[in-house]
């Protein structure tokens, strides 16, 4: 619970990283350290647990970046619409300022959020039809439609060896002309599956999730140069 040191650290990984060139996303889970990282982050993220929460709507319409926002754990999609609303308008709340203390920060609103549809506890939600509902709802509320598939969670039922599946189906539908899919989202480590953190970090196998199970980079390659070939 070194926080500080965290801090250090993370933001010290995401300037190497942008100095390789190489984009970074996130997703953010309070809103006081994304004033420590935010100018290292391309994409941002509001996830299926906050989706409902006031402070995070707040948080996203201050982000200097675009911000998906995920449907809720039951596979709503009028949650995250609603964040979305929320989140393009002005806002004013308590934060904290350059100097470390307590401010009102006042927003201008953030118009680049976007809709990642994850599945929820009734299942999957990255068929066609799902497609059509949620660009039909976005347009109605006035939000552009745009629309990122995350190929794990629900979608997979958490099981890594179906994100293909989800991946393949979703490109599909891109590649007959389903414009309003914008990106993809797939759980990825240097290594395929999981482990569980011990205290002898020696212990660990090096490239492999602590968190949720992912697939391998060999496989990550094989479906991004998929996607290429397809896509071009």
């Amino acid at each position: 619970f070194d926080v500080a040191t965290g801090l250090r650290l993370a933001r010290g990984l995401l300037i190497e990283v942008a100095r390789m060139g190489l984009f970074t996303a996130t997703e953010f889970l309070e809103p006081i350290t994304p004033q420590y990282i935010a100018d290292t982050i391309v994409l941002g993220a509001s996830g299926a647990r906050t989706t409902e929460s006031p402070t995070h709507r707040q948080m996203a319409s201050g982000l200097s970046m675009p911000v998906g926002v995920k449907n809720s754990t039951d596979g709503s999609l009028q949650a995250a619409i609603d964040a979305m609303q929320s989140a393009r308008a002005p806002h004013s709340f308590l934060g904290i300022d350059n100097d470390g203390g307590t401010c009102v920060v006042s927003t201008t609103g953030n118009p680049w959020g976007m809709l990642m549809l994850r599945g929820g506890r009734s299942g999957s939600n990255y068929s066609a039809e799902v497609m059509v509902e949620a660009r039909t709802k976005m347009e109605k509320a006035g939000l552009a439609p745009r629309i990122v598939v995350d190929c794990s969670h629900a979608n997979s039922g958490k099981d890594p060896t179906r994100q293909a599946l989800v991946w393949r189906d979703v490109l599909t539908q891109r590649a007959a002309g389903a414009r309003s899919i914008v990106g993809m989202l797939l759980e990825s480590n240097l290594h395929p599956g999981s482990q569980a953190v011990q205290a002898d970090r020696m212990k660990l196998a090096y490239g492999v999730s602590v968190t949720d199970a992912c697939i391998g980079w060999e496989e990550t390659e094989q479906l991004l140069l998929e996607a290429h070939a397809r896509l071009g």
